[in-house]
């Protein structure tokens, strides 16, 4: 991050520099002593929360406009999906079915990463969870494209580290689900939905519900796998109990490869 000091005032890091060469006494070894911010159980403690969320989400904001990154599409999916050739050790046999997302999705990203390379890596650039299966597959196909992407990984107790290749300087981590969703949608162009299991559910139920709540302006959201997502939720089923609006059917539109998807975003003006 640029240094963006410009008063007289003594910079933050300066002032914990000088702190680090004080005498050791019994005073300045006491926690009570740390200067606020560089002061780690100090930020920690439940009452800092609010600080902490406003920290998450300023840490990202600054880096991505520093970066000049305007738009994004924004790419969901499975991590237990695995790329074609690692299929035969899926997690359980029926994922392998499934493989053939993987390289839709790279093949997707890297229709839509050369788009945004024509315009200097700051409109339409990828941004996955940054981790496996899915999420890599759309990363890969950024990098395929000699383009940026964007990882917004989250802490979890097992999986997820970040995948080989989102953009080294564009991946985060998160400790907030909320704060890493606000991150996905804020800048979003179009949602591009794969199969996968309950945080792609999440994801893509939390961006049908900004949208039909007007919360957020309407943008093309896919689904790749027609026949996964007609399984998985009875769309119609929903209108005829009245419980959703018939129009409101209209805010999915289904495909099956990297190239509809790529002329659906075309045809909207999304990319």
């Amino acid at each position: 991050m640029k240094d963006q000091k410009a008063h007289p005032l003594p910079d933050a890091r300066e002032d914990i520099d000088r702190a680090r060469g004080l005498p050791d006494t019994p005073q300045t070894r006491s926690p009570t002593h740390k200067l606020a911010f560089a002061d780690n159980e100090f930020l920690c403690r439940e009452d800092l929360r609010p600080v902490r969320l406003q920290l998450e989400l300023l840490k990202a904001q600054l880096t991505l406009e520093e970066r000049g990154i305007r738009s994004t599409v924004v790419l969901f999916g499975g991590a237990r999906i695995p790329a074609p050739d690692k299929a035969a050790s899926a997690r359980v046999p029926a994922l392998a079915k499934l493989s053939h997302f993987y390289d839709e999705a790279r093949a997707f990203a890297q229709l839509v990463t050369e788009r945004s390379v024509a315009s200097g890596n700051t409109e339409n650039v990828i941004v996955t969870g940054g981790g496996p299966g899915v999420m890599e597959a759309g990363n890969r196909g950024a990098l395929d494209a000699g383009g940026v992407s964007i990882g917004l990984n989250i802490v979890l107790p097992h999986e997820q580290a970040p995948n080989p290749y989102v953009t080294p300087e564009l991946s985060f981590n998160f400790h907030y689900f909320a704060v890493r969703k606000m991150h996905f949608l804020m800048r979003a162009k179009a949602i591009v939905v794969f199969p996968g299991g309950f945080g792609t559910l999440d994801e893509l139920f939390e961006a049908l519900t900004l949208i039909q709540t007007r919360r957020m302006a309407t943008v093309p959201i896919l689904l790749f796998g027609e026949s996964f997502w007609r399984e998985i939720v009875n769309w119609q089923a929903l209108a005829r109990a009245g419980t959703i609006s018939e129009d409101d059917l209209n805010l999915l539109r289904f495909v099956e490869t990297a190239d509809e998807a790529f002329a659906a975003l075309v045809e909207a003006g999304a990319v």
